[in-house]
């Protein structure tokens, strides 16, 4: 440990000097437990040392700082002033340090914590909502944060370090440092609604679609990048007289009959189900695209993160 001070030379010149003392910092906690108990054999008890082992750290402590720090009374030992004032300070940062050791140990064993995941709506519903239900029941005090957004921007949080990693559906563009595991497929599908029945079981081309109204996503998603970057290599080039915020709503208009909706087959089958749409049959399908776990190589994730994705 050193110290140091400056002083005020007489022509306003300042000279600093250095006093080093090695002062092994097991005697400062024995210190404070002899300065806490008042004894020295109540101290060797709770630290299970000896009790010489312990006059022989406050001598070492009184003889490097040269002063002495107790008077040995017959019920144990007193502060002198200069103990007590040191142990005001030692008490303090000890005390700060047990608490942060305690902290430390809570967020290890998910007793405290927080977790935030990057999300979009169709990786939320559809894949980690169930695994949520499962932590959140296992570890209650985890606070739980879920930043909804689509692919690109989950991506870009990662690497700015807000989320501590997210479940993203491909085509993702691969990164050296991102790490990508896949843990679920997904399906592309076109439904309609009752007013295009005429489609049903037809086998149709996909260049057809040219000449139906297309409901899509709006902005930059995945989802729309993938089957509009399949449809430009069936020779179709899409061109949607809907675009909506979010795959319930393309739901919504197909069942209206306002046109074609592409969507991922999840958020269609309740109303498949229903008979209130149905699929349009192509000559080739859609390849499956996949959810992802990403994960930035170069970040750590706190302990409620690696727990999350040991039970993902």
């Amino acid at each position: 440990m050193q110290s140091y001070f400056s002083i005020n030379l007489e022509k306003g010149e300042k000279e600093s000097y250095a006093f080093v003392m090695d002062i092994n910092l097991e005697y400062y906690k024995i210190f404070y437990y002899v300065g806490k108990l008042k004894s020295i054999t109540l101290a060797a008890e709770e630290l299970s040392i000896s009790q010489p082992a312990v006059s022989q750290a406050i001598k070492q402590l009184e003889n490097t700082l040269g002063s002495a720090l107790f008077v040995r009374t017959s019920r144990g030992v007193r502060f002198t002033a200069e103990g007590e004032v040191l142990y005001s300070y030692i008490k303090r940062g000890y005390e700060t340090i047990r608490f942060g050791e305690k902290k430390f140990l809570e967020l290890l064993d998910l007793e405290e914590g927080e977790l935030c995941i990057g999300a979009s709506d169709m990786t939320l519903q559809f894949y980690l909502l169930e695994h949520l239900e499962k932590f959140h029941e296992k570890y209650p005090k985890i606070r739980v944060t879920v930043k909804n957004a689509p692919t690109p921007k989950t991506l870009k949080m990662l690497q700015e370090g807000v989320i501590d990693f997210g479940v993203v559906s491909t085509p993702i563009s691969k990164r050296m440092d991102l790490k990508f595991q896949k843990v679920r497929d997904i399906q592309d599908i076109f439904v309609v609604g009752k007013k295009f029945q005429k489609y049903s079981g037809k086998q149709m081309s996909y260049q057809e679609l040219e000449r139906l109204p297309l409901i899509c996503l709006e902005g930059v998603t995945s989802t729309r990048a993938y089957v509009e970057k399949f449809l430009k290599e069936q020779g179709v080039s899409l061109r949607p007289e809907f675009e909506l915020a979010t795959s319930a709503m393309l739901i919504q208009f197909a069942v209206k009959g306002f046109g074609v909706a592409s969507v991922v087959e999840d958020f269609a089958l309740e109303a498949l189900e229903k008979g209130e749409i149905f699929c349009l049959q192509f000559d080739r399908v859609i390849p499956k695209r996949h959810f992802c776990i990403v994960t930035d190589e170069k970040i750590p994730i706190s302990a409620a993160a690696k727990r999350f994705l040991e039970l993902l």
